[in-house]
């Protein structure tokens, strides 16, 4: 276990240069202290290891020190970089020995390959949690390898962006690329300095204006992602229910387009059915939803969704009797 740590302590400084004792202590799940002792164990038996004092200092290694492991194209580590992304590794509980083996790909290829991972990582983000696209099919996105050119080689970008029927023009400096499950977005600066998303399958035109610019300082794909999402989850509309259902559709669910959240109240009863606390877009999209799951689904509360439902099975029950 120590022998392991001891190796990613050298291949954490052979790939991303100086760091602290408390960045150390992060990344490997100790304290400062044991990452003190390493020090001392790594510098004895022949790593050169320094640490360089002061605000900001932090612990080295002798420049040019380097491991063995050869052989990896820029291309390849790319490809792997972006791979590592989403959450279905840490689900399978591999998220830590994923980045402790890309840990050792960066530490032993070029720097040039090393740099152009770097920039991976701040110009295209995975988001594997998506929109279950899935059920709606994949979307046509014919202007992304012109966003992609513009993301990569910092140029502005005069396109057409359609929303609500309405199409508008305007000028966009694309800071990164963001892939959610089979939907690509692109983040970007407007001519008023605002951060916006836009969908890339809504773009009806896009142009390369020669102008360049430089991206935000500090600025994080990741973490703006992560924001925007919150604040969008935040601004929907939310219709609380709670319904009694078979115990096997839960999963089911929870992926529906339009529901927010599904909370199951106390353990399965012996029937195979259980309660849970449902938070719908609208009525209407939950009445919807109800009646797509049939006998499987029957809505408690509030009176105006079971009501719905009802008048809905009623309306059915009227045209089919109609009919025969």
């Amino acid at each position: 276990m120590r022998a392991g740590r001891l190796m990613s302590i050298v291949l954490l400084l052979q790939s991303e240069g100086k760091l602290t004792s408390r960045q150390l202590a992060e990344r490997l799940e100790v304290t400062e202290r044991t990452v003190l002792r390493d020090m001392e164990e790594l510098s004895s038996a022949g790593v050169p290891v320094y640490a360089e004092r002061g605000p900001q200092g932090g612990w080295l290694l002798t420049e040019g020190y380097r491991s063995s492991l050869t052989g990896l194209h820029a291309d390849e580590l790319t490809a792997l970089l972006l791979s590592s992304q989403g959450d279905a590794l840490g689900d399978l509980g591999q998220r830590q020995s994923l980045e402790a083996g890309l840990r050792k790909l960066l530490a032993a290829t070029t720097d040039a390959a090393r740099r152009n991972a770097e920039l991976v990582r701040s110009k295209i983000h995975i988001d594997g949690a998506g929109w279950h696209s899935e059920k709606y099919g994949k979307e046509q996105q014919p202007l992304l390898p012109i966003v992609q050119e513009a993301v990569w080689e910092e140029r502005e970008l005069n396109v057409a962006y359609e929303r609500g029927g309405v199409v508008t023009e305007r000028s966009i400096k694309p800071l990164g690329l963001v892939a959610k499950r089979h939907v690509w977005y692109v983040a970007a600066l407007t001519e008023e300095d605002e951060m916006r998303t836009f969908r890339i399958s809504r773009f009806r035109s896009a142009e390369l204006l020669p102008g360049g610019f430089r991206p935000p300082d500090g600025f994080s794909l990741a973490e703006y992602w992560e924001r925007s999402l919150a604040e969008f989850k935040v601004q929907l509309p939310r219709y609380p229910a709670v319904v009694r259902m078979k115990t096997r559709l839960l999963r089911q669910l929870e992926s529906e387009r339009y529901v927010l959240s599904v909370r199951q109240e106390g353990a399965e009863g012996t029937d195979g059915w259980t309660t849970a606390r449902v938070e719908f877009e609208t009525l209407q999209s939950a009445c919807q939803i109800m009646l797509s799951y049939g006998a499987g689904m029957e809505a408690l509360e509030p009176a105006a969704l079971r009501k719905m439902v009802m008048d809905e099975i009623e309306a059915l029950r009227v045209l089919y009797w109609n009919r025969a």
